[in-house]
């Protein structure tokens, strides 16, 4: 039994003291999701998607409509009822739409050819028509459809009523840009006339659940059933290196574990993963006597070194992406596994040779070093082991007295091969998916049909091939309570995992990244 003394200690009155400062906290956050829901933000939502021509492919049968004179280039048309709308708290100005772009954000319809694009308003917003100008960035091409940078008051919207064809109803659309301290994102679809919930689902549910687990905290503290930390932390200096599309979340990661543990110091230094990888190896053997070096080296897939003191750890799937350059648009934003093969081979040399409706330049190959994780599983689950044969540019430009009959260039970065695919007509390469989607002049392609999605994979939907397990690398197992130690407890926190979900991994803590990181691993030991 518990007595009345204990129940008053200060321990308990500060725990459920906490726990009606969660529950205060919720309704708050309710009143704040419906009076202001959010800071800068823009929401977009599809609210009407309709076929209008004969023969029109609706479903699972073709359905005749007769509702539009189809021209010779209006086969499967449809309309779509795009909305945009300012559902933050703030309103925004042409200058905080942070691309480089004239316009300011980019609605993406796949597998669609855009006809024509009328823009509606509501009663007392004439004002936003003057934004919607050529000079102000406002046009269209194949299916993309680029939007100005228009200014929006809390509360403003704007309805683009596009007029497509080439595709079926219900094929995904996307709209695409940045808001400086804010955000783009999709809205729950709704019909032209339906209002929208006062406040979102995840709302409601976050603030259940923040009342259940503050509830819950009290009750355990009072009952005093003590838990240890998740981690301990430790002071010291430590380097991070390997992977250079894994970057990203290595300086989220130190970073978060800096602020959260003082005297820790995190160096990040990628250099690609079978470098890092090598590098640990040769320091870790001239160090031998001195225990494990303060160096984790992060890999791409599973690392290839034979040396029987490296540790190897799984951290995350990393979903990559073929990347062209945006000259380049084959039908459905589409290859085959064997198209891509073919490419790489060298028997395919000019774009024309794979569609007839594609430009007739040179196809330029642009690929990381041997260095690269990425590339070893491209070549791995892409290319289906293929070694890819030497490079003949340096420049990623033809040389005229090369006997070679495709142009082949190796870059030591992620970053370098989308700015030189950006670049160069006719290039192609590979990337990490989330630093692939943010670049402008190229374009990511789906395989077999099947588009690189992060929020696919994490469903358990591992249909699209290109992807593979994060691997974070020590020479032997580190001191317990070292540095090195504590950094690899803390990438196993539930506050780390967001990390990694946030620059667009999966971490394998989940249950279905456990089981897809076990299956790859699988996969690569069978090689």
């Amino acid at each position: 039994m518990v007595s009345v003394q204990e129940w008053l200690s200060a321990e308990n009155v500060v725990a459920v003291g906490t726990a009606v400062v969660g529950v205060v906290a919720s309704a708050m956050m309710v009143w704040y999701e419906r009076r202001v829901p959010r800071r800068k933000r823009i929401g977009y939502r599809v609210q009407m998607d309709n076929p209008i021509g004969h023969d029109v492919r609706s479903g699972r049968a073709n359905v005749r409509l007769g509702l539009f004179d189809e021209g010779p280039d209006m086969a499967d048309a449809t309309l779509v009822l795009l909305r945009v709308e300012n559902d933050g708290s703030q309103s925004i100005a042409d200058n905080d739409y942070t691309g480089r772009e004239l316009h300011g954000l980019t609605a993406v319809f796949s597998g669609r050819v855009i006809r024509g694009v009328s823009v509606t308003q509501p009663p007392g917003t004439d004002h936003l028509m003057d934004h919607f100008t050529p000079s102000a960035g406002f046009g269209y091409r194949d299916g993309v459809l680029r939007i100005p940078r228009v200014p929006l008051n809390r509360g403003d919207h704007f309805k683009l009523l596009v007029l497509l064809s080439g595709g079926d109803v219900d094929s995904p659309i996307r709209l695409i840009g940045g808001i400086l301290d804010g955000e783009v994102h999709p809205n729950r679809s709704a019909t032209p006339d339906e209002k929208p919930p006062l406040f979102s689902r995840a709302a409601r549910l976050i603030t259940v659940l923040l009342t259940l687990c503050v509830i819950a905290l009290a009750a355990i503290i009072v009952v005093r059933v003590d838990t240890p930390p998740p981690i301990e932390c430790a002071t010291g200096e430590l380097t991070l290196t390997g992977s250079t599309a894994f970057a990203p979340v290595l300086r989220g990661l130190a970073e978060e574990y800096e602020k959260d543990c003082a005297g820790a110091e995190i160096k990040v230094d990628a250099r690609g993963s079978s470098a890092g990888v090598g590098e640990l190896a040769a320091l870790g053997a001239a160090q031998a006597k001195k225990g494990s070096p303060a160096v984790i080296a992060f890999s791409d897939g599973p690392s290839t070194s034979a040396d029987p003191e490296l540790v190897g750890h799984r951290v995350a799937l990393s979903v990559f992406t073929l990347v062209v350059n945006d000259g380049i648009r084959p039908r459905g934003a589409s290859l085959t596994l064997d198209d891509v093969r073919r490419i790489y081979r060298g028997e395919i040399t000019r774009w024309r040779q794979l569609d007839a409706s594609l430009p007739d330049i040179p196809v330029v190959l642009v690929s990381r070093d041997a260095d690269s994780g990425t590339r070893q599983v491209f070549q791995r689950t892409v290319l289906d082991g293929w070694e890819q044969v030497a490079s003949t540019s340096l420049d990623c430009r033809r040389d005229d007295l090369s006997a070679a009959s495709v142009t082949r260039c190796e870059l030591d970065s992620t970053e370098q091969v989308l700015a030189k695919v950006a670049d160069t007509p006719g290039a192609i390469g590979y990337s990490e998916l989330t630093l692939a989607t943010s670049r402008a002049g190229l374009h990511a392609l789906a395989l077999d049909g099947h588009e690189a999605s992060v929020e696919t994979l994490e469903k358990g939907d591992d249909t699209y091939p290109y992807y593979g397990a994060e691997y974070a690398y020590t020479y032997r197992r580190p001191p317990a309570n070292s540095l090195a130690d504590s950094f690899l407890a803390h990438i196993r926190r539930g506050t780390a995992q967001s990390v990694i979900r946030r620059h667009g991994h999966v971490p394998c803590e989940t249950a279905t990244g456990a089981r897809l990181c076990d299956e790859r691993a699988r996969n690569d030991e069978r090689g």
